[in-house]
């Protein structure tokens, strides 16, 4: 620069100006103007049109330059006759007159203040003007490069809202002959930061209620900046109550309070909470969840054992599958009620300390099994569907949601039955007769052979001890021959009970289906057993005694039972010798 502020003619070379001859500037000094390509000058608007103003800068004639090179200035205010404006002095023309540029005169200002603001570590103000590859294009006065990393202390979402606003910047690098100027918004911010930082770090405690806003949300929490530095507010610190995402709560850019639970000094590390600026629920539920008491909630959560109730922020209770229904069984606690279903439930359990709650929905509707009693008396007799059929007996519908079983050994006083099906179909119509309600259980058992008379309690009268009796063979076994006296009706002669004569085992003695005499010694009712003998008989006849004082004899001397006689059996194997 020359000691007068004007740029020297190398300089304009430099930038692509003609350096003027002798003799023109010989004719400027003739004219008592001195006009030199190349510097800088005043100019005055003398007139303007729409596309250009008519500037004067002392020469023979003005100078056209075109309006578009004015725009900041138009921004501002609408440009009048009489304004002056710094204009560059490109060269002069073949026909006469001056080449001027607004443009030029400003961007040989505009370097000459980068230089001198990058030298001083100073900032400049530009406005944003559209976003470029890898960043947005900043006027600046003239046009610089704001890479997106650049632009803030994290990734801006909506760049495009930033077009068209002003903000300061820092120089990082530029290339005057290149027209290259690379800038920086976050290297300020970072600055403000640290210093903010330096603040918090003498004022910052631990209990401490503050103020933040969200920079981030994840799926473990929202990081908050503070101000100067950042903190970590985790999700089991959001609510007292369940939060499935903090994003369902907040959202990026939201200004929100928060306490200050933990901070490191050395890391700079902060933990935060939102929950800890209320007091926890739990401590006042023993008084507002009383067992027995009715209660509102919602449905927050299903899974295969239950329902979870939220029955205030942070208070949820647990309606277990056995208690959503007096009458159903669901197999999911899903065909039932969905989630956000507002329900009304009771308060079974309460246990603070633990923070449980256990509640029921069928408590709140009458109990079925309250007029099962009255409704199905013992000894009943009632008729119903077969519902199910399973290996231990069968269920049958008796109203809705009361099923009950009859199971298989009440199926017949006489046969055997391996599996009901055997006899019974499902949707086929049955009665029974009742024979016990259990209502904490909900069990309800029935019977179908009670429908008849219990042909074992006519045994005793029918097959009194020492009558003569004739029966098929239906089994014989190393400790004695079954006999059928009647259908259902069976006696045992017992290997001792044979002959007088020791029998080691009646097989191949007997054939199955064979008939046989033999005589009553032994009848019980109860344990459903009837004793005969073939020695009897025998033994009866050899010494003339009658066949009531063997029976009589035998039932004081020998076993009394099928127990007993299949315990002398088992001792007589092991002493090798027959009772």
């Amino acid at each position: 620069m020359t000691d007068n502020g004007t740029q020297p003619a190398a300089a304009a070379e430099e930038n692509g100006m003609e350096e003027m001859s002798f003799a023109e500037l010989f004719e400027q000094e003739d004219n008592n103007t001195v006009i030199t390509v190349g510097e800088v000058a005043i100019g005055t608007v003398v007139d303007r049109n729409d596309d250009a103003l008519l500037i004067d800068v002392g020469d023979k004639a003005e100078s056209y330059i075109a309006i578009s090179e004015f725009r900041n200035e138009e921004l501002e205010k609408p440009i009048e006759i009489g304004d002056q404006f710094e204009v560059f002095i490109e060269k002069r023309k073949e026909e006469g007159g001056l080449l001027l540029s607004r443009e030029k005169a400003i961007a040989i200002k505009v370097w000459e203040q980068i230089a001198k603001i990058q030298e001083e570590d100073g900032t400049i103000e530009g406005r944003i003007d559209n976003r470029v590859k890898g960043g947005m294009s900043v006027d600046i006065g003239v046009p610089a490069f704001l890479p997106y990393s650049q632009i803030d202390l994290r990734p801006v979402k909506d760049l495009d809202a930033l077009i068209g606003q002003n903000f300061e910047f820092k120089i990082l690098k530029f290339n005057r002959k290149r027209n290259n100027v690379v800038i920086s918004r976050r290297a300020i911010l970072e600055e403000q930061r640290a210093k903010l930082r330096e603040q918090m770090r003498s004022t910052l405690e631990e209990g401490q209620t503050i103020k933040g806003a969200i920079t981030n949300i994840t799926d473990y929490g929202l990081f908050i900046d503070l101000g100067g530095m950042d903190g970590l507010c985790h999700i089991t610190d959001l609510s007292w109550g369940r939060v499935s995402h903090p994003s369902k709560l907040y959202t990026v850019g939201e200004e929100i309070e928060v306490k200050i639970l933990k901070y490191d000094k050395d890391s700079d590390r902060v933990s935060l909470g939102v929950k800890q600026l209320k007091s926890d629920p739990w401590e006042l539920v023993p008084e507002q969840y009383a067992q027995g008491a009715r209660v509102a909630g919602k449905v927050v959560s299903i899974t295969d054992y239950g329902v979870f109730v939220e029955l205030e922020e942070g208070v949820e209770g647990l309606v277990h599958i056995s208690e959503m229904s007096w009458s159903k069984k669901p197999r999911h606690p899903s065909k039932i009620v969905t989630v956000s279903d507002e329900i009304e439930v009771q308060v079974l359990k309460v246990e603070a300390e633990t923070k449980r709650i256990s509640l029921g929905m069928k408590q709140l509707l009458p109990n079925p099994w309250d007029l099962v009693e009255e409704s199905y008396p013992v000894g009943a007799v009632i008729e119903g569907k077969i519902k199910n059929i399973t290996d231990f007996g069968i269920f049958i519908g008796i109203e809705e949601g009361i099923d009950g079983l009859i199971h298989v050994s009440d199926l017949s006083w006489t046969e055997r039955i391996k599996h009901p099906s055997e006899k019974y179909a499902k949707g086929e119509d049955i009665q029974a007769v009742v024979l016990k309600i259990d209502k904490e259980n909900e069990r309800f058992s029935l019977g179908v052979k009670q429908l008849e008379p219990d042909p074992w309690q006519a045994a005793a009268s029918n097959y009194p001890t020492g009558s003569m009796v004739e029966g098929k063979i239906t089994n014989v076994t190393d400790f004695g021959v079954f006999v059928q006296l009647e259908e259902g009706i069976e006696g045992l002669v017992h290997v001792s009970e044979i002959s007088s004569d020791k029998i080691k085992t009646p097989v191949g003695m007997f054939t199955v289906g064979d008939t046989l005499k033999a005589m009553v010694i032994n009848v019980s009712a109860d344990d459903r057993k009837i004793g005969l003998s073939l020695k009897a008989l025998e033994e009866g006849g050899d010494k003339g005694a009658s066949a009531e004082e063997y029976a009589q004899k035998a039932q004081n001397a020998g076993p009394s039972t099928f127990g007993d006689l299949l315990k002398a059996a088992a001792s007589s194997d092991e002493n090798g010798e027959e009772n």
